[in-house]
């Protein structure tokens, strides 16, 4: 057996042993039931221990491609792209701490099914900046509680740049929030009821399917398309059920990376006005974009969009602060209910995400993010299309491309992928009902990993 291991590689050895025995096993064209070197032998070969061999050994068969036989060792097991998806559809909100649970057990996995960017390419310094300039001013914004609306000077900031996105609004009608997620909470029980209906995007944000789940709410399935919302679909089921909101997310779309052009823009807005409908537009991949993109919010002369977004993506997951953009009347209710669920947001946080504003600190982070963003981007199209991929459209920004491999369902790629360290998501996570699905979303920014690029290598 022919294996190289490069002990001054940071890659560990385990993962180095676990890939090389894979790749050998497929270039030997190994049959099912092949008998592999004994935990001893292959040891002393490699001169390593002999737990490490077993690590390598127990990653292989929990991925499938090996089986221990007790007292016998282990050999090659049957790798099938035909078989029937395993799967488990996404149902309730447990997903992210199963996902999560899975992720810490196997601290080695490349998250290549993740919605953030590397931690590597986070404004670390400005944040550690704006937090060393809030700890030197006011006391009241280290201890006090913020107000009802969100602190005045981040929604000062916020307010400059909602002009600048063609999105002319007051002060009075942005109120802030712990996040994207947060938002669409507030909305959901200010707005519905049990038994109501809404229009969802599908595949799209799974936390937003539980969400809706959770309270009970009835969810009318749109399909989404390279150019948004499928418009023939969507009327039809306006006609058919009356639903209360629709729920979309215009620009790089989560996961298809699609967004939506200016004729379905426009038509979704001639149908929520005929319909009587309510448009709640989830927009927090918006400064991955620079320059002219189509939202609904700068199209909406009725003020029947609902506009939310965040920082979560492009700043910090754990600085918490998002918000929405609604008429006076909605917000003054929304405020009203932030208050009694949690007495409002963190003060020492939106002092921080102001700060970042105020300086320019957040703006030259994005301006780095994008053009890295695009060159990930472009080399991610071009592999997966080399390595026979189908991809559901090509995205131009964003960090997510929706793909397939034809002829593997999941249970086969995932098995693939565990064997090179790489963690994936299941399509069905992205389906309001959690139904079978062989597409994955795939995060640009960690494309170019070099276990991303065996995995992809070994899908041809």
């Amino acid at each position: 057996m022919n294996l190289t291991l490069d002990r001054q590689s940071s890659s560990p050895l385990v993962q180095q042993l676990a890939e090389q025995l894979l790749q050998w096993i497929e270039q030997q064209r190994l049959r099912p039931g092949t008998r592999l070197p004994s935990i001893r032998q292959l040891a002393k070969e490699q001169g390593i221990s002999q737990s490490c061999v077993i690590e390598a050994y127990d990653r292989l068969v929990a991925t499938g491609l090996l089986e221990a036989r007790h007292g016998a060792g282990f050999f090659v097991a049957e790798l099938r792209r035909s078989e029937p998806v395993v799967d488990h559809p996404v149902r309730d909100e447990a997903f992210d701490s199963r996902w999560q649970q899975f992720s810490e057990e196997r601290p080695g996995l490349l998250k290549l099914c993740c919605g953030w960017v590397p931690d590597s390419w986070r404004a670390t310094d400005a944040i550690a900046q704006a937090v060393r300039h809030v700890s030197r001013g006011p006391i009241e914004d280290l201890l006090d509680y913020c107000p009802p609306l969100g602190l005045a000077a981040l929604r000062s900031q916020l307010h400059k740049g909602l002009g600048q996105i063609g999105i002319q609004v007051s002060p009075q009608q942005i109120l802030t929030t712990q996040g994207a997620s947060h938002a669409l909470d507030l909305l959901v029980r200010t707005l519905l009821k049990p038994g109501d209906k809404v229009l969802v995007e599908s595949p799209g944000y799974y936390n937003l399917y539980n969400l809706l789940r959770h309270h009970q709410v009835e969810m009318l399935e749109v399909p989404r398309t390279p150019s948004g919302p499928d418009l023939q679909v969507l009327e039809d089921l306006l006609k058919r059920h009356r639903p209360r909101c629709l729920y979309i997310n215009s620009l790089y779309h989560n996961p298809t990376g699609s967004s939506l052009t200016p004729k379905v823009a426009y038509r979704l807005l001639e149908l929520a006005r005929e319909h009587d409908v309510q448009i709640i537009e989830d927009d927090i991949y918006a400064d991955f974009q620079d320059g002219a993109v189509t939202r609904l919010a700068t199209l909406d002369a009725e003020q029947r969009v609902i506009y939310l977004a965040s920082f979560s993506k492009t700043l910090s997951s754990s600085l918490r602060c998002g918000y929405l953009v609604a008429k006076p009347a909605l917000i003054a209710r929304l405020a009203e209910l932030k208050m009694v669920a949690g007495l409002g947001t963190s003060r020492f946080t939106e002092q921080v995400v102001a700060q970042m504003l105020a300086s320019g600190g957040y703006r030259k982070s994005v301006a780095r993010l994008r053009p890295r963003l695009a060159q990930h981007m472009a080399k991610a199209l071009g592999q997966l299309e080399t390595c026979g991929w189908e991809v559901f459209t090509e995205p131009y920004g964003g960090m997510f491309v929706w793909a397939r491999r034809p002829g593997w369902d999941f249970a086969a790629l995932n098995r693939l992928a565990l064997a090179c360290s790489v963690l994936v998501a299941p399509g069905s996570a992205f389906d309001p009902q959690g139904v079978a699905s062989d597409w994955l979303r795939i995060n640009v920014a960690y494309a170019q990993d070099q276990r991303a690029q065996a995995f992809f290598q070994r899908t041809r």
